[in-house]
């Protein structure tokens, strides 16, 4: 049974256990009440796609598994049908900062929540214990290393669990990017209790194998299986590549000083070195990688979720359950490891639906470190020799689609969405590729060279190599080798060697080379390599004009928060400044009070009264009666 907030009416019924599946019977006046619970709790008048699908099955008493990009609302699934669910619903989460920060966004909202981890003494998580068994907390936030304890499995023998709901749901397969030995505690309390609840999961990064994975470990019973798409349609993509990454970097963020934003480095090193040369050109930035202290980890954490400083350096050891809403760019410094990796720390702009852009720096030392970071990698001890040889060969996959991705002349989001199995329009008219002008070059020929220079030689080599010898270049290494013997040396001595490794980067993207996986990638012929050798198949390329020095191409600027003009963005501040205000006084992080974009729906909907404010994106009931008045001052002008 729900326990009213202090002072409220008992709104909603509870519902008898009967039979079915879940062991909770299926509740079957839901339409009306979840809309109204939506409403009051959460400040929405409609779910977004996928929502109330989900929520539905859960309701029904079905298991559900749930793939929606960031920001698409997947806590809004579980957290709905919670407060309608007769029992407590239980949320394994992977982070601390994750479960705090949902707690708290919940208590904001009126709904009574707590959370069991590390960062409790065993004092306070027996209180918190004490209090869910009495019925105070409608969901629980539980970190999977606690749950096979002796005091939390105390407590399930005999609390009612509506539903057990796992975050990040990907970390429980060995192929995600996350895996998590310790979510395989899931199984063992699923399987423990008395009566199986409904399992919900939900993730933003899967493939087909790691969904697949998901159901068969969790072992999900005639689940309903969701996948709403991985397109986040207001994030801008881009790739800039040979240039200088600090001044570039630099450029960058000052442009958007008054901006949020996330630099990842793939090394602590360049952590250091990063944040050092924002704060010495007077950028407000703070650092955040697994060499500091937890205690400056929390720290700089803070700093950067409360806005007091607006640009973290990290490595991706941050980031994974910020619910920061605002961060309105994310640049890596380095190229990511995997497409899996970049895609979910680039969800992290733009989580509001505003407009935000992501950013790689690439160079191609950025395959080298990533490769000898994979090398180092460590595996748990129980993994046999095979199930090791395995993975080294799928994070080596997994590293060479993510430089292909950085290399790549086609539409960026395109390639991202294809990787996960979605079909795609041809042009998405938001990334850098789509914007930039391109010339069309036959390059059949220059093709033909390079394969019959790889043919030719008696051992494997690298592109460069490769492209060195195409050149007619008279290094050492080449004559050394002997390959300025080759009849293809110099061949293609007019075509610049940067220009010939990016053809060989596109033949090898297209499966025509093959890029061997050791430390040394060398490249290999395909079958496809036939038919351009035989003069059976054009290659047709294209190149960025930006070589001729002609201007950059204009992004294109989406507009999602509405037509504001110059007095509706100097309101905009005006609020912005208010909720600073509040969030300090409060010791709460801004978004939690009200998110960028329902200020900006504030700033167009001009509400004079409760009625109209409660009709703003994001006010809910008791966020209306914590802040409703105060901005409803600021919105008159006082």
């Amino acid at each position: 049974m729900r326990i009213p907030v202090s002072g409220e009416k008992e709104r909603f019924p509870v519902w008898p256990c009967g039979t079915g599946a879940g062991s909770f019977g299926v509740y079957r006046e839901d339409r009306l009440e979840k809309y109204k619970v939506l409403k009051e709790y959460f400040g929405y008048d409609g779910f977004r796609p996928g929502q109330e699908a989900l929520i539905g099955g859960i309701l029904g008493g079905q298991d559900v598994l749930g793939i929606m990009p960031t920001g698409a609302g997947k806590s809004i699934c579980y957290q709905v049908p919670a407060l309608l669910l007769p029992g407590i619903t239980i949320v394994i989460s992977p982070l601390i900062s994750l479960m705090k920060d949902q707690v708290r966004g919940l208590n904001e909202a009126g709904i009574h929540a707590a959370y069991i981890n590390s960062s409790l003494t065993e004092g306070q998580i027996r209180k918190a214990m004490e209090l869910a068994g009495q019925g105070r907390y409608k969901i629980i936030y539980v970190a999977p290393e606690r749950l096979l304890s002796g005091l939390f499995q105390e407590f399930l023998s005999r609390a009612e669990i509506s539903m057990v709901t796992v975050d990040e749901a990907h970390c429980i397969s060995q192929w995600g990017q996350d895996f998590r030995p310790s979510y395989l505690n899931i199984v063992h309390m699923i399987a423990g209790m008395k009566r199986r609840p409904v399992v919900s999961a939900f993730t933003a990064t899967a493939t087909e194998e790691v969904k697949n994975d998901i159901l068969c470990v969790l072992g999900l019973q005639n689940p309903r299986v969701l996948v709403t798409g991985f397109d986040r349609e207001n994030l801008y993509f881009e790739v800039r590549s040979g240039g200088q990454k600090d001044q570039e970097l630099l450029q960058y963020v000052q442009e958007h000083r008054k901006e949020s934003g996330i630099i990842y480095c793939a090394t602590r090193k360049n952590v250091e070195a990063v944040c050092e040369l924002l704060k010495k050109t007077g950028i407000p930035a703070v650092r955040y990688h697994a060499g500091l202290s937890p205690q400056e980890r929390k720290y700089n954490q803070d700093l950067f979720i409360f806005d007091e400083q607006p640009v973290m350096v990290a490595t991706n050891a941050f980031g994974m359950g910020i619910d920061k809403s605002n961060v309105r760019y994310v640049i890596h410094y380095n190229m990511p490891q995997s497409m899996e990796n970049y895609y979910q720390e680039a969800g992290r702009a733009g989580r509001d639906g505003e407009r935000a852009e992501c950013i790689l720096l690439y160079s191609p030392q950025d395959v080298r470190i990533n490769q000898f970071l994979l090398e180092e990698k460590e595996f748990r001890e129980e993994m046999t020799k095979e199930e090791q040889e395995a993975v080294r060969e799928r994070d080596a996959q997994r590293l060479k689609l993510m430089a292909f991705y950085c290399t790549t002349r086609d539409c960026l989001r395109g390639y991202i969405l294809r990787y996960f199995g979605e079909k795609t329009k041809r042009r998405c008219e938001n990334c850098s590729n789509c914007l930039k002008e391109y010339t069309e070059e036959d390059v059949t020929n220059i093709c033909k060279s390079i394969l019959s220079c790889i043919r030719e030689a008696r051992r494997s080599y690298g592109a460069g190599t490769i492209a060195a010898v195409l050149h007619g270049s008279k290094s050492e290494k080449i004559r050394g080798y002997g390959l300025d013997r080759l009849t293809s040396y110099g061949t293609q001595a007019e075509v610049a060697e940067y220009r010939l490794r990016e053809i060989i980067g596109e033949l090898t993207a297209k499966g025509v080379l093959r890029s061997t996986d050791d430390k040394y990638a060398t490249l290999r012929l395909t079958q496809a390599a036939e038919k351009i050798l035989e003069g059976q198949e054009a290659v047709v390329m294209k190149f960025s004009r930006a070589e001729e020095k002609k201007a950059p191409a204009q992004k294109k600027k989406k507009q999602t928060s509405g037509d504001l003009d110059a007095a509706g963005w100097q309101l905009f501040e005006r609020l912005r400044e208010l909720r600073m205000q509040i969030a300090r006084a409060e010791k709460v992080p801004p978004y939690i009070v009200f998110t960028d974009k329902t200020l900006m729906d504030m700033c167009l909907k001009k509400p004079k009264n409760r009625a109209e404010m409660l009709s703003v994106s994001g006010v809910g009931a008791a966020k209306y009666e914590k802040y409703g008045e105060q901005f409803l001052e600021g919105i008159r002008g006082r």
